[in-house]
C-alpha cells in the first residue's frame, strides 16, 4: 500500500481518539481525526512529528483508534487537561489501552511510516475491534463541541479575532440543543481559549 492509498471518494475523516503506549508504559490519550476507509479496515494518519502520538507509534509500532460521542473527554483530551484520566481496559489485539467509556473500538499496528517532513504519514491496519456501548446518535451541539476543541488547538496559529468569531457561531447550537455534557464542554473549551473573565461576559454563552 502506497502512502497516497487512502484517498478514494468512499474514504473519509473519523474524529476520534487515540490511545498509544508512552515509554513508561502509561497512555496517551489524543484526539485525531485519521482519513478513513468505511469499513474501518486501514487508518492513515498523519501527526506531527513534535506529538507523543507520533514518537509512541514510531517506537510501538500499535495504538487504538476510539469512536466516542463524550464531548467532554474529546475537549479535555484536545488541549491536553485530562485530569482524572478515563477509566482504561487493557487492549485485546495489541499492547495497549482502550477507553472504558467509548463506542467503539479499532486496534491497529503501523504498516508504513513516512517521517521525512514535520508532518508524518502512517499507514496502519486494523487488526481487531468491538463495540462497548451504543452511539447516541447525531446531535449539533455534540458536533459543534468537537469544532470548537480543533479551535482550541489552534491558539497561537489562526487570529484570536478568527477563534472568537468562530466560537461565538458555534454557541448557537450549543444554547439551542446541548445537554449539560456538552455546555460544561463547550463552557470548558472558551475558557480555555477566552479566560474565565471575557468567556463569562460573551453575549453568546449559553
Amino acid at each position: 500500500m502506497t502512502l497516497n492509498a487512502i484517498t478514494s471518494a468512499d474514504e473519509l475523516i473519523a474524529e476520534g481518539i487515540v490511545t498509544t503506549v508512552n515509554p513508561d508504559g502509561s497512555a496517551n490519550i489524543s484526539p485525531m481525526g485519521p482519513r478513513v476507509d468505511r469499513e474501518f479496515t486501514r487508518l492513515f494518519l498523519r501527526p506531527y512529528q513534535t506529538s507523543t502520538t507520533y514518537q509512541n507509534l514510531k517506537r510501538t509500532g500499535e495504538g487504538v483508534f476510539h469512536v466516542t460521542d463524550d464531548v467532554l473527554l474529546i475537549a479535555k483530551a484536545a488541549v491536553g487537561r485530562l485530569v482524572p484520566q478515563p477509566t482504561l481496559l487493557p487492549a485485546k489485539d495489541v499492547q495497549g489501552f482502550l477507553l472504558a467509556d467509548a463506542c467503539r473500538w479499532f486496534a491497529f499496528r503501523v504498516s508504513h511510516l513516512e517521517d521525512s517532513e514535520e508532518r508524518t504519514s502512517i499507514e496502519c491496519n486494523v487488526v481487531g475491534g468491538g463495540e462497548l456501548r451504543p452511539f447516541f446518535g447525531f446531535n449539533r451541539a455534540k458536533h459543534a463541541v468537537l469544532e470548537a476543541a480543533i479551535l482550541a488547538t489552534r491558539v497561537g496559529i489562526l487570529p484570536a479575532e478568527q477563534i472568537q468569531e468562530e466560537l461565538q457561531r458555534l454557541a448557537i447550537p450549543v444554547q439551542k440543543t446541548a445537554g449539560g455534557q456538552e455546555r460544561e464542554a463547550f463552557e470548558f473549551l472558551r475558557n480555555y481559549v477566552l479566560g474565565p473573565r471575557e468567556a463569562a461576559i460573551s453575549p453568546s454563552a449559553p
